[in-house]
Formats: C-alpha cells, sequence, structure tokens
C-alpha cells in the first residue's frame, strides 16, 4: 500500500528512497517550504527488537547502528546529521527555541538543555528531531513568517494542551498567527488500541469537559479508550488552526508493528521511530 486515504484527501504518503520507508503528509509538502518525514521501522541496519530504523540511544542498541541509522535518515532529507537538532523528552510541555549552534544536539553532541518536549526555530537547514513509540507527533509550519515547531504530546502533553502551548511559543518568538500555520498530527496510538486507567480518564474529564462523550469511551472496570489523535485535533482547532490547514493520521502504530514500533505492542522491546522537520 502506498499511500493511506481519508475521504478523497491523502492524508500520509508512504515512501521509499534510498532503501529508507518512511511517511510524509502532502499537506505539508505542498507548502514547499519544508523537508519532513515519520520514520517507519524499515531501511535501518539495527537488529533484533531494534530492527531496523531504531533511532534511540538508550534502549540498548549499538551506537554505531543507530549512528548509521540517522546519517541515512538525514541523507534522504538532504541534510547531514550534525544539522540535526534532538529534543530531550520527559513528558513536558516545555518548548525549546534552536538556532544552528544546536546542531548534532542528542546525536554527535550533548544536549545543553533537558526536559524539552517541543522544539522550534525559523532558521533553515535546522532539523527539528522528536521520538515515538505510541505517542502524538505534532508538526507546525507557519509559510508566513517562515517558523516551523514539532513537539512530542503523550497523554500528559495532551491534558496539558502541547499543541496550543507550541503555537504560543511560536507566537511569541516569530509572530506566528495559528490562522496561518500548517499542522499535522502524526501516527501514533489509535483510541482502540490505547486502554487506560480511570486515573488518567478523570484528568481528561476535567481538562475536557465539553470534548469528554468524543474522546474517552467507558469500558468497565475503571477502564477507559482514550482518543489521543481526536483529542489533539481538537485542542488545535481551539487554539486557532483552520481545519484545511489540518492533516490527522489515520495510522496507528500499535495496529502496525511490522511497520512502526509501538510501546504497548511490543511490550516495551523496541527502538524508537522520529519525526523530523526542516525549513528548506
Amino acid at each position: 500500500m502506498e499511500f493511506i486515504k481519508k475521504t478523497t484527501q491523502t492524508v500520509l504518503e508512504k515512501k521509499e528512497k534510498e532503501g529508507v520507508t518512511y511517511l510524509t503528509f502532502p499537506l505539508l509538502e505542498e507548502l514547499g517550504i519544508v523537508e519532513h518525514c515519520f520514520t517507519t521501522r524499515m531501511g535501518g541496519v539495527s537488529k533484533g527488537i531494534y530492527a531496523t530504523m531504531n533511532l534511540s540511544f538508550s534502549r540498548g542498541d549499538e551506537e554505531e547502528a543507530v549512528l548509521e541509522n540517522y546519517r541515512r535518515i538525514a541523507s534522504v532529507m538532504h541534510t547531514s546529521i550534525d544539522r540535526i537538532v534532538c529534543s530531550d523528552q520527559t513528558h513536558t510541555t516545555n518548548v525549546l527555541q534552536v538556532d544552528a549552534s544546536y546542531g548534532g544536539c542528542g546525536i554527535t553532541k550533548a544536549r545543553p538543555y533537558s526536559d524539552m518536549d517541543g522544539l522550534i526555530t525559523n532558521e533553515t537547514g535546522v532539523m527539528l528531531a522528536t521520538f515515538y513509540a505510541d505517542c502524538v507527533p505534532l508538526y507546525f509550519v507557519d509559510p508566513v513568517h517562515k517558523a516551523i515547531g514539532l513537539s512530542h504530546s503523550g497523554w500528559k502533553g495532551t491534558v496539558g494542551r502541547m499543541g496550543a502551548k507550541t503555537l504560543k511559543a511560536m507566537q511569541d518568538a516569530y509572530g506566528t498567527e495559528a490562522k496561518d500555520v500548517y499542522a499535522a498530527v502524526a501516527p501514533s496510538i489509535c483510541q482502540s488500541c490505547y486502554e487506560i486507567s480511570e486515573d488518567v480518564a478523570i484528568h481528561f474529564s476535567k481538562e475536557f469537559s465539553d470534548w469528554k462523550d468524543s474522546i474517552l469511551e467507558e469500558k468497565g472496570g475503571g477502564k477507559f479508550q482514550l482518543d489521543l489523535w481526536k483529542t489533539n485535533e481538537l485542542i488545535l482547532l481551539e487554539a486557532g488552526i483552520r481545519k484545511e490547514h489540518l492533516a490527522v493520521t489515520n495510522i496507528c502504530t500499535c495496529c502496525n508493528p511490522t511497520l512502526l514500533f509501538s510501546h504497548r505492542a511490543s511490550k516495551g522491546q523496541r527502538g524508537n521511530l522520529g519525526a523530523f522537520l526542516m525549513l528548506k
């Protein structure tokens, strides 16, 4: 299958280049000002539970294999690993403004920052990178002010409205207006696969009281199914993103464990996927 369709529009395209298989959003590609992708498991050199395109140095994979995986992604994205800036994800709603001086952070040099689940920049050639194995990747492109953002939003980040906070950070730094921004919610865990306990559901019921019936399904026994895709979509629309400027995934990481890493599907025995975004 070469693409996934939502109604009559292509939401995500699956591509292969230089042996690397990755996903892109036509909505973002059509702007003509960014390079971007969401990686799959295919096209790398890692082995075993990390096979093959693992982008985590901290899960037990061989360092040289991970470095080679980054080199392959960088080549496909027309950049180099010393231009990639990696997040430091700890399920916060912190957003860091970066520039070319941060290039290589998290890959070829130590990060001079911590607890940063979101990254923004308005410099060309700076490749933002965040990492996943079920949580929600959020892409932002402001074609008016030539600025971008990339954020990691798990359940804690979603309750904290990470999408809205990333937009606010872009507004403060670059004058970004949400109505001009093109955004995407990338592959992550779907509602059918994402069972949560009542203590987590309470957070969503309180924070999103007007939406709870559309994002939470009670299963009984103190268990609920949570729709992170819908919640993040509603957060972004409420923040001012235009519906026609928003692409929402229909590819679940947990439903597609041979294509994508999933923490739940693998019971934690896995590597990391990557979201990448750069201004040309």
